[in-house]
């Protein structure tokens, strides 16, 4: 069975999202490490700050006690980071249509603390704080002041403290640059490297979860907070969940749960977010998209009500009065070099330049590779993709588990 034939089955939620006709977007372009540590760090000009920004590759040390554990478990690392536990096609197949136990230690969070927090990330992000609480979690981005994304979180409330989950490949110069806009803000920023995550996905998820802890979120993007374990519901082919806890507390579960789902690797975790459409910023693709190219504000990562934040005016003339030339599609390109996040894509109505660019791109189950990308709507409706180059690999539009707005004026 083809994986983008699964069905997808989210709960059911409370704001359906309207009927839209659209397939929208404007060209982003890969960004060179150089050009992102000067954004980063605009006011530092030291070649070591351009050095260190230029080696982050998401090999960052993964949390000693976990990476025992996993090993144990039988997970293959190259460097710092799983690959896989041994039989990774295997794993991808399971994922497609079984129950799978997914590491996530290519994710970390950044923790918020002290009495000015919530009003310090809503004057940052492009969500609504005020509307973030223990039983809901929710996706922001940060923006530049030009409104492209440097990041993009997953945000959730633990006791009195905010964290920020994000790639591990941008932690460090995201913590740096955030805490330099706390000036005297009562606000704390921290690595919480102390705190693990890992996900679990499939047809039983749901049951598997809540035998073995006793809860389990019901609504999308809903959380739950229990013995120091908090879950969240995401979206996906299948009931989907991540836990967040204490490592010794991971390693307990993840023990009483790995019998009854297939232990997979990070990469195995981002094609289901792929198959989800929900987007990803990593380092290549830093500063390449506004919020909407990417159908932020689709899965509920934008809110245009809220207050001011760096970008908002951009990104609500975009929504309000521009016209989206580009928007975020799914695809599937077969064969050839492993597709990368940044990645640039042709189309004959752009000659001798990018029609779009990858988000994020993993192997499919079915072989070849599943991929999100931003592309010009006129070069998708008109068809003919390629991936890397004007005569590269062919790339086949597959459909999105949500429906993507018109890319004309909002009213």
């Amino acid at each position: 069975m083809r994986a983008d034939k699964i069905g997808f089955h989210p709960p059911p939620h409370p704001n359906p999202l309207p009927e839209g006709e659209g397939k929208l977007f404007h060209t982003p372009h890969s960004v060179n490490p150089s050009f992102l540590a000067s954004t980063f760090f605009p006011a530092a000009k030291d070649s070591a700050i351009i050095a260190s920004w230029s080696a982050i590759d998401g090999s960052q040390a993964v949390n000693d006690a976990w990476k025992s554990f996993i090993q144990s478990q039988g997970a293959i690392l190259v460097g710092e980071r799983v690959q896989h536990f041994g039989k990774p096609a295997e794993e991808r197949r399971v994922a497609a249509q079984g129950n799978v136990l997914a590491d996530l230690s290519d994710h970390a969070l950044i923790r918020a603390r002290g009495a000015d927090t919530q009003n310090f990330l809503n004057g940052q992000l492009s969500n609504d704080l005020r509307q973030l609480d223990a039983t809901h979690s929710q996706l922001a981005s940060w923006c530049s002041p030009k409104g492209r994304m440097l990041v993009i979180f997953r945000l959730l409330r633990r006791g009195d403290d905010i964290f920020l989950q994000l790639p591990a490949s941008l932690l460090e110069p995201t913590l740096k640059r955030l805490k330099m806009f706390v000036l005297r803000a009562k606000v704390t920023l921290e690595n919480a490297d102390e705190l693990i995550g890992f996900g679990i996905s499939g047809p039983e998820a749901e049951k598997i979860l809540r035998d073995a802890q006793g809860f389990a979120p019901h609504k999308l993007n809903g959380c739950e907070t229990r013995n120091e374990i908090t879950a969240i519901r995401l979206p996906g082919p299948h009931p989907r969940f991540e836990i967040v806890a204490p490592t010794a507390a991971v390693m307990k579960l993840w023990d009483s749960l790995k019998s009854k789902a297939t232990p997979v690797a990070p990469p195995v975790w981002a094609w289901l977010d792929i198959m989800a459409g929900i987007p990803s910023v990593h380092p290549e693709t830093s500063e390449a998209f506004v919020p909407q190219m990417a159908n932020l504000e689709i899965v509920g990562g934008v809110n245009f009500k809220k207050g001011c934040y760096p970008g908002q005016e951009i990104v609500a003339r975009m929504q309000y009065l521009g016209k989206l030339k580009q928007r975020m599609y799914r695809a599937h390109v077969d064969g050839g070099t492993a597709p990368r996040p940044g990645d640039a894509i042709f189309a004959p109505d752009f000659p001798g330049q990018s029609a779009g660019t990858v988000v994020d791109a993993q192997p499919s189950p079915d072989s070849g590779y599943d991929l999100l990308a931003v592309i010009q709507i006129s070069s998708a409706e008109a068809g003919e993709l390629h991936l890397g180059s004007e005569n590269g690999p062919k790339l086949s539009l597959l459909t999105l588990p949500y429906s993507v707005f018109p890319a004309t004026r909002v009213e």
